[in-house]
């Protein structure tokens, strides 16, 4: 090790999870070094919630994560909660406001939390090395050698807080998973989530035209435990759909299954027209154009062949109830996403059955640990993927400072 600039953590990758690791270390009294290779520090940050960062949700729970290890998260968000980053915000007297569903918000940019983990990072006296990439990482008995592009570096303990391979132009890379597989880990299929769904030319024809038309519809997709289901707004595109209930249920939706959209939510859509019909001298167009906005409706039943300027009294009820069954149960099937260029998310990862959930260390390879996103825990649209950072990178912090420190007493 001699000729490495020495070190008790060192942790890749300066995103939310890293520097909330690597602050959290630090401040427990160790030397940290946190390493990123891009030339703007926490890029994903700044870009969040339309430039006010979504942080965090007031009803995070374990429920609002997917795993092929549910159960994994749990331990993490029990000791860290929403509760205790409003805390730390506090200190640094950021405001904040709640919106829809539980979703917290800085009342100025996004620039406030990157400024909130920098000034925690450097209480601590964490190293900076940015830009700097990692080219090498291998194990020299006790501690982790590092070849980077600032020269060789070396720890007891290291951290992969590199994030998943949602949004390349801001710098997402597969480094965390090589490093993964380089030790022995397994990982869950990646794949993009939180992303807008697509349609084939040929199926979206009839609705391409009304791009950016919006409503509030309920939408689920698969079955059992795979289920989800979300009351949210849908926004329609040129190419598919997307908007907060499209983006939810895309982190359930598998290839070449339906997605479900319930346009009346509220509603009983086949009571309603037969009731309607007694007497009733409107087109089913106007009719429909009361409840979904008029294109919508418009192109909805000529999608269904249904004439629009057709009269309710004038249709047998037969053709009522189908089109009810069909506007509380509108099926389509997907062709694909808009991919990791457009995904908030990744779904997968690091396999965390083989880490500790109370720590985040790999039970394969001591004193390495994944945190974030690069670890197959995925949150909902909301906050909920900020907490999950928060929560993971303060475990493993705590935890890789204890292990650097037992690491020097036996040195």
């Amino acid at each position: 090790m001699r000729g490495m600039e020495s070190f008790d953590i060192a942790v890749i990758g300066a995103g939310a999870a890293g520097m909330m690791c690597a602050a959290v270390a630090a401040q427990a009294g160790r030397r940290v070094v946190l390493i990123d290779h891009a030339e703007r520090l926490a890029e994903k940050i700044r870009i969040s919630g339309g430039g006010r960062c979504n942080f965090t949700n007031v009803n995070t729970q374990p429920v609002n994560f997917l795993s092929a290890n549910p159960h994994f998260c749990r331990s993490a968000l029990a000791r860290y909660t929403p509760r205790d980053f409003l805390a730390l915000l506090k200190q640094h007297r950021v405001k904040w406001h709640e919106k829809h569903k539980g979703q917290l918000f800085c009342d100025d940019s996004s620039e406030t939390i990157i400024d909130v983990l920098r000034r925690e990072c450097d209480a601590g006296g964490v190293a900076w090395r940015r830009p700097v990439s990692v080219h090498a990482i291998r194990q020299d008995g006790a501690r982790f050698a590092l070849d980077t592009t600032a020269g060789a570096i070396g720890a007891a303990a290291l951290v992969i807080a590199t994030g998943g391979l949602s949004i390349p132009k801001i710098g997402a890379t597969d480094f965390g998973y090589r490093i993964a597989r380089q030790f022995g880990h397994k990982l869950v299929d990646t794949r993009p989530a939180l992303v807008p769904l697509t349609f084939t030319s040929a199926d979206w024809a009839p609705f391409a035209a009304l791009s950016g038309l919006s409503l509030p519809v309920r939408i689920s997709t698969g079955n059992g435990k795979t289920r989800g289901e979300f009351d949210e707004d849908l926004l329609l595109t040129h190419r598919g759909l997307s908007g907060p209930g499209v983006l939810q249920i895309s982190s359930y939706w598998n290839t070449s299954e339906p997605i479900r959209v319930d346009l009346l939510p509220e509603l009983d859509a086949t009571e309603l027209m037969l009731e309607a019909k007694a007497g009733s001298r409107k087109q089913i167009g106007n009719f429909l154009a009361e409840y979904v906005p008029a294109r919508l409706a418009h192109a909805w039943l000529d999608a269904q062949r249904v004439p629009v300027d057709a009269r309710l009294a004038d249709l047998p009820d037969r053709t009522l109830k189908a089109i009810g069954a069909s506007l509380s149960g509108w099926t389509l099937t997907p062709s694909g996403t808009e991919g990791y260029r457009k995904a908030e998310v990744t779904r997968g990862g690091v396999d965390t059955r083989e880490l500790s959930s109370a720590t985040m260390m790999s039970e394969r390879a001591p004193g390495l640990f994944f945190i974030g996103e690069a670890v197959d825990v995925t949150g909902w649209l909301g906050g909920y993927n900020f907490q999950w950072a928060w929560a993971s990178g303060v475990a493993a912090g705590k935890a890789a400072a204890e292990y650097a420190h037992g690491a020097a007493k036996v040195a």
